[in-house]
């Protein structure tokens, strides 16, 4: 029993470094309108920090463009200038109760630029996924130790927790494989 729940652990755990790895991804701008470029953007209103999917509506009607509608025409303002601070490079314009973002084209020295960020982000994937495996590991020699898990038992979880990562690190590679195609090809 002890054997499985650390395998299930340790693919649990795999499995979240693997969605913190796509969701990161989702984040980087490929020049394609996504809206998960500004849904976690924060938003100081109503005396809070919020997220931006949190005050407003967002859609990306074009490729090219992303529309924001806030549900309240009272935080456009607030809105635009925590747009403005963040990091994106984008310049908002103010359409009446809308703002939209216009996704200019990439430039060839930012396709670079881009490709080594998310080249370290998968690194940074990969990372983490090793060392869940070795905590797995880590975690069986202890079982091991304690009697509670045969030596046999201790090299076939390995075995098991080694084919979990390998799995994982493809998955991540995949994932890399995709958005280096999204941002070198568009």
């Amino acid at each position: 029993m002890p054997l499985k729940d650390t395998l299930r652990g340790a693919k649990e755990k795999m499995e979240k470094s693997l969605a913190v790895v796509d969701h990161e991804f989702q984040s980087v701008r490929t020049g394609k309108a996504s809206t998960a470029l500004v849904e976690n953007i924060q938003v100081t209103a109503y005396g809070t920090k919020m997220r931006m999917r949190d005050l407003a509506g967002i859609t990306t009607p074009e490729s090219r463009l992303i529309v924001i509608q806030p549900f309240d025409a009272g935080n456009i303002q607030t809105i635009e200038k925590s747009l403005a601070e963040s990091n994106l490079g984008l310049n908002a314009h103010v359409d009446g109760k809308l703002i939209r973002l216009v996704i200019p084209e990439l430039s060839e020295d930012r396709r670079k630029e881009l490709d080594r960020v998310i080249k370290k982000m998968a690194e940074e994937g990969r990372v983490a996924v090793r060392q869940v495996r070795r905590e797995a590991i880590e975690e069986l020699k202890r079982l091991g130790k304690d009697g509670g898990v045969s030596e046999d038992e201790v090299k076939s979880g390995e075995k098991e927790i080694q084919k979990l990562t390998d799995a994982t690190i493809v998955k991540i590679d995949q994932l890399l494989a995709q958005k280096e195609k999204d941002i070198m090809h568009i």
